[in-house]
């Protein structure tokens, strides 16, 4: 660990992964409450502003483009700035056409900042070492989330959504002007194809992100609204849990890391998704607030295991195309995001089990797929 300390890039991914996720968990703290209590909006919103959040990670491959013009670390600095602007003025706008044009805005710099934070880590850090650098970062956004929530919980005394929209995003703005006079490159990586790429050798990596991304976004999208609708959770009902979550990930996080270099991405990705499917069946059924809010932070603890996507692609991957892959690989993650959102939406009309079944069908078909995964990197106890 010391030596990824070490690499100036580490400290400029933190710092700016801090940024990202702090703009990100209070958005999503406040999001289901002002869309239902302030902005009076239903279910089928909630779906359709999911899919709208995704389309930035739908054409994120086309960030490769801007790396014709713009260093790669910049445009990290650049997406972070985006993400700021479009959580400071969320507030200002409680309308459905509103909240599609903020959504878009912050997800833009969300999304392009993923990308170049993956393609980052993959290029300046070695194999051995991105497992455990990838579940630092998370634990590192997990401690960050925990911070933001109980700001959430103390400030929702005296602050409203729509000004704590803007400290939050004004925060991320400020941050991302003094990391634009940073340069962390000391070393020399290998020249990354500026272009999308696409090879046959990658396909289980294009299929697993694929499910990964249609699975995720069903329980992001449906997760939280049913802890509001059904059960009638608060704003700071939704601080605690968060802040309970990302207590919980903070120490889990790590521990994922450790598992995926011990036992190897097959089976470490098999026991994700067993525990998922089981977690989506609960999730239809629960009746319990308690129970619910087990699931949800279960959900969060076994996800954390699909950092084995990212080390497997790595190890297969030939050197110049870890950049273009990484942001393809964002685009297809999202491919079903944009579209699962908005039918799930309509599903949950008939009835809001349907989606939550729909995730643990996409979970099987995950494990299915991960047993073809093929690397001689692990030995089994």
């Amino acid at each position: 660990m010391q030596k990824i300390k070490n690499n100036p890039m580490y400290s400029y991914l933190i710092i700016l992964s801090v940024c990202s996720t702090a703009g990100l968990q209070a958005w999503v703290i406040l999001f289901d409450n002002f869309l239902v209590n302030t902005a009076g909006l239903e279910g089928y919103h909630a779906g359709f502003l999911q899919s709208v959040r995704e389309i930035p990670g739908f054409i994120a491959m086309f960030a490769v483009f801007a790396l014709l013009f713009i260093k790669e670390h910049k445009l990290a600095v650049i997406s972070i700035l985006i993400l700021g602007i479009g959580i400071f003025i969320t507030g200002l706008f409680p309308t459905f056409t509103g909240l599609v044009v903020t959504t878009l805005v912050s997800s833009l710099g969300f999304h392009y900042f993923e990308t170049v934070r993956q393609s980052l880590s993959l290029q300046y850090f070695d194999k051995d070492e991105t497992a455990g650098l990838i579940s630092r970062m998370i634990a590192v956004a997990s401690a960050t989330s925990v911070i933001i929530a109980i700001l959430v919980f103390v400030g929702a005394n005296w602050l409203s959504a729509v000004q704590l929209y803007m400290l939050f995003g004004g925060f991320v703005i400020l941050t991302a002007f003094f990391m634009m006079f940073k340069d962390p490159t000391g070393k020399t990586t290998t020249p990354q194809k500026k272009g999308v790429v696409l090879k046959k050798k990658y396909w289980l990596f294009y299929t697993l992100t694929f499910m990964g991304g249609a699975r995720r976004q069903i329980f992001i999208a449906f997760a939280t609204f049913l802890l509001v609708q059904k059960f009638d959770f608060s704003i700071k009902e939704i601080s605690l849990l968060f802040l309970l979550n990302n207590t919980v990930n903070y120490f889990s996080a790590p521990v994922a890391g450790r598992l995926i270099r011990r036992f190897g991405e097959r089976i470490s990705l098999s026991l994700e998704y067993i525990f998922l499917i089981v977690v989506f069946l609960s999730y239809a059924f629960v009746e319990s607030r308690y129970l619910a809010v087990a699931l949800y932070i279960l959900d969060h603890v076994f996800f954390n295991l699909s950092i084995g996507i990212t080390t497997y692609f790595q190890k297969i991957a030939d050197p110049q195309d870890i950049a273009p892959t990484a942001a393809v690989g964002l685009t297809i993650n999202h491919i079903a995001a944009v579209v699962l959102p908005v039918m799930g939406g309509y599903l949950w009309m008939i009835d809001y089990k349907i989606p939550f079944f729909a995730g643990a069908v996409l979970a099987g078909i995950s494990l299915i797929m991960t047993q073809f995964i093929r690397l001689k990197n692990y030995k089994l106890p």
